[in-house]
């Protein structure tokens, strides 16, 4: 491992440090701890820079979004390889889902207060999966699509908002069956559409031309983080899921960053 990034690491708080070993560690494989080590590392350091005074187990969904939203922009001057350069959006959803990973994983060890980043547990995702029929009755289609595909599948939200009538495939005549989107590393993988999501795709694809967004909003511009985000608090406020911990819910917290992690995670149980 890169020796400056393991000396970042070896300098952090002894209760952050056995966080990150802990969760460097889990994995066999030394490539992974690697990127894991790397990704967390630059973080940490822009963490640092932009807050000296927090602890980095208290980072929020908030301190992600301004860190991504910088790799983006190309505004970071600390924490990226090269300051000043933006990043593709394949590359800082791959980061941020790493990102969540590890604080998802810090909260499940104790190291830090449920809250920021909650991890979603099955209760939940019932309940959203309520709320999403329940959009779907009250013709928000739009919105219903976007979170059952994001359960469904996991996938990144500019997976989803580039998901156009070529995506879909029906195995039989009818409502499309299959949809295929792309992981966080620009890999495709297909899915079933879960059956509430079927008869909203057939009638957002009956208005759409071909390479036209199906998911939009009512402005006809494409879908972002935040209309998703939006779309995930309404299904699970729809759905029953306390307002409190609904208005918590992010579209990365349902993400996988790699086609074996979206396979592995989603797969039916």
């Amino acid at each position: 491992m890169a020796g400056a990034d393991v000396d970042f690491v070896d300098g952090l708080a002894a209760p952050t440090r056995r966080t990150v070993v802990a969760w460097l560690t889990e994995k066999p494989s030394k490539a992974t701890r690697q990127a894991r080590l790397q990704v967390l590392a630059a973080f940490l350091r822009w963490l640092q820079d932009a807050e000296p005074a927090l602890d980095p187990l208290a980072a929020t969904g908030a301190h992600l979004d301004a860190y991504c939203n910088g790799a983006l922009s190309g505004t970071l001057t600390v924490g990226v390889r090269t300051p000043g350069r933006p990043l593709s959006p394949t590359t800082v959803s791959r980061k941020r889902a790493m990102l969540s990973a590890f604080y998802t994983f810090a909260w499940q060890r104790g190291a830090v207060r449920p809250g920021p980043i909650p991890a979603l547990t099955p209760g939940d995702r019932r309940l959203l999966r309520k709320g999403v029929a329940r959009l779907a009755a009250e013709g928000k289609p739009a919105e219903a699509v976007a979170v059952a595909l994001l359960d469904a599948t996991g996938a990144p939200v500019s997976s989803l908002a580039g998901i156009t009538l070529q995506d879909l495939r029906a195995v039989t005549a009818g409502e499309p069956a299959i949809v295929t989107v792309a992981d966080g590393r620009g890999d495709l993988v297909a899915f079933p559409v879960p059956p509430v999501a079927r008869p909203l795709l057939r009638t957002l694809s009956s208005s759409r031309t071909p390479g036209e967004p199906l998911i939009k909003q009512e402005d006809g511009h494409p879908v972002d983080v935040r209309w998703v985000k939006e779309a995930l608090t309404e299904a699970a406020l729809a759905g029953g899921i306390p307002r409190r911990r609904a208005e918590a819910l992010d579209p990365h917290m349902m993400q996988a960053p790699t086609v074996s992690d979206l396979l592995r995670t989603h797969a039916p149980r």
